[in-house]
């Protein structure tokens, strides 16, 4: 399919997916929405991508939402707005294989909602987050006000919306709202390095870790346990279990087939 607002390439079994409104700061219009969901939801089922990493291109990751579009909203469209974006982030955030956000700058409003979605989050140095929304008299409508207090604790979740404020690469790294932080231009490589090296791993027991970690984040710990246990037990009747395992004790490497 042809896109508009997004570029996909790829590097073996890693898909990048660009977002390029480069003019526009790469800001969520409901088309690049639309684009993204259809991306996904075409390769929900394809083994040949084993990771993905969202980039922005030029200085922007996604400056927020397109506030033209915004703009024109009233009640009824703004809850369909809502769940529109609401439906893509869920969808990253459940992506069968793990997502990667590699922030090369602006991750505002809707931005930052997307990079928060992704399973790992990369930054430049010169990255920059926020929730700005009440800035507009409005409050973040793509899952901001939950994802936000589950990575950085209700009070500094509190804080950064409250305050509408922005902060840089460093303080997102150091309340734990970013993963890693690089050189602007070692942001690229890294995040490729890291799908790489994601994707030389078991596909089966890395989807299915990812399933249990985002479970358990949703129950009780006592629940989570026993769906990990259920988990552990039906990953044992893989034939890349049988791969990993035989492997190891005979000291090659792995030749797993994500079967």
């Amino acid at each position: 399919m042809e896109f508009q607002n997004i570029e996909i390439k790829r590097e073996d079994k890693v898909a990048i997916v660009t977002i390029n409104r480069e003019k526009a700061l790469n800001a969520l219009n409901a088309e690049t929405i639309r684009e993204l969901q259809t991306f996904f939801e075409n390769h929900w089922e394809d083994d040949s991508i084993g990771c993905v990493i969202i980039t922005g291109a030029g200085k922007a990751f996604i400056a927020g939402a397109d506030i033209t579009e915004l703009a024109k909203l009233d009640v009824k469209g703004a809850v369909h707005t809502s769940r529109i974006g609401l439906y893509l982030m869920k969808t990253i955030e459940n992506f069968p294989r793990p997502v990667i956000a590699a922030v090369n700058g602006f991750a505002l409003g809707g931005g930052c909602e997307l990079a928060m979605a992704c399973d790992i989050r990369l930054a430049s140095e010169k990255a920059k987050f926020g929730q700005p929304e009440v800035n507009l008299g409005l409050i973040p409508g793509y899952g901001g006000t939950q994802r936000l207090a589950r990575l950085v604790g209700r009070g500094k979740a509190k804080q950064l919306v409250f305050t509408g404020d922005m902060v840089n690469a460093q303080e997102a790294y150091r309340i734990g709202l970013v993963d890693e932080m690089y050189p602007p231009e070692e942001l690229m490589d890294k995040a490729l390095e890291m799908a790489k090296n994601i994707v030389a791993k078991a596909p089966v027991a890395v989807s299915v870790a990812k399933e249990c970690i985002n479970r358990g984040l949703d129950i009780n710990l006592s629940a989570g346990c026993d769906f990990e246990k259920t988990a552990f037990g039906t990953i044992f009747g893989t034939a890349d279990s049988k791969e990993g395992l035989s492997a190891f004790i005979e000291k090659r490497k792995a030749d797993f087939q994500g079967k």
